[in-house]
């Protein structure tokens, strides 16, 4: 009996990933390290019709092609763009380039889906959510830890939160933009609009105190640190206890300790203080939730846009519409 309870119940799994069919073919644009590492292993366990990649040049597009069996690549992004088959576009190109292909893909009428940062400004950004078709990939809204902490807020009122986001040295772009944007769209998403109270820059370093409706933030951000050793941690103070999310990986919480007439409990009685670990990947047993695309959040984000192109009932998290609160705090720390 036992053995037959789990074997339907591995076959009603397996039954229901095989039924998941696409009626429509998706582009993509670019093929660089984050894509490769992070976008494409999604695209290709999900078994996502992709026809088309868009590269920098010719040459590369034959490399593509005789890499990518069955998929076409080009140079040029008017192959797809035209092309009626196609109903989705990802873009995860040079950043700088994001809000220009984006332009040409809502344009054609398709749906796109944009890495970060979609933009540099807040008109930009309202562009891109034109018709209603654009999710941008800020992972991090859709990473299991992220969720479970943000239900356990709307229950246990958050009052402070401490932020730190720490990596090296980061040449080759805007920081603000390209890596800071995670952090800032974290805490507005977790706590809403921010408004910028106090600001310091010293290096690479960032420190900014924002306020919410009822919540206070000290953020660190920088790329004074190495990426050998890069960091994020968030703790949060709330009515209940303290929360504290690492890297996405773990979240934990600490049951604030009763007190009598303010005087607390723990200091005059041995009481029994604990953690209670709320999630944490497993790094023993190799699974699709054990996996670092999935605790990040990539799988659910790609899972997400996919089946809203395709009709079936999903959520996106990362429309234009939803990042308003954080491009308003990246302008006003670009104005300090």
């Amino acid at each position: 009996m036992k053995d037959q309870l789990i074997s339907k119940f591995k076959h009603r799994r397996t039954d229901a990933f095989l039924g998941r069919q696409y009626a429509h073919k998706y582009a993509f644009v670019g093929i660089g390290q984050h894509s490769l590492s992070n976008l494409y292993p999604v695209l290709h366990y999900l078994q996502v019709p992709l026809k088309w990649i868009v590269v920098t040049s010719p040459e590369r597009a034959r490399a593509i092609e005789a890499k990518f069996q069955g998929v076409k690549a080009t140079a040029n992004l008017d192959d797809v763009l035209s092309d009626p088959e196609v109903a989705a576009v990802f873009v995860a190109a040079s950043p700088k380039a994001h809000f220009e292909i984006g332009k040409r893909v809502i344009k054609a009428g398709k749906w796109l889906f944009v890495e970060k940062p979609p933009c540099s400004n807040i008109d930009e950004l309202r562009l891109l959510s034109a018709g209603g078709r654009t999710a941008v990939g800020l992972q991090k809204r859709y990473a299991p830890a992220t969720m479970l902490l943000k239900r356990r807020l709307r229950k246990d009122r958050p009052t402070s939160y401490t932020l730190h986001y720490r990596t090296g040295a980061y040449p080759e772009g805007d920081a603000l933009l390209d890596l800071f944007i995670h952090p800032l769209d974290l805490v507005t998403h977790l706590f809403g609009k921010g408004n910028l109270k106090a600001f310091s820059r010293s290096a690479g370093t960032l420190h900014l105190m924002l306020e919410h409706e009822g919540v206070t933030g000290m953020l660190e951000l920088s790329t004074d640190y190495s990426w050998s050793s890069a960091h994020e941690q968030i703790t949060i103070v709330a009515r209940g206890g303290v929360y504290s999310m690492s890297q996405m990986e773990e979240l934990t919480f600490e049951p604030r300790q009763k007190s009598v007439m303010g005087v607390p409990l723990e200091k005059v009685l041995p009481l029994r203080h604990e953690t209670l670990q709320l999630l944490s990947r497993n790094n023993f047993a190799p699974t699709l939730p054990n996996n670092q695309v999935y605790s990040q959040g990539f799988f659910n984000e790609i899972d997400a846009f996919v089946e809203t192109v395709e009709g079936r009932k999903a959520t996106i998290l990362t429309h234009p519409e939803a990042l308003l609160p954080t491009y308003e705090l990246i302008e006003s720390v670009m104005s300090c």
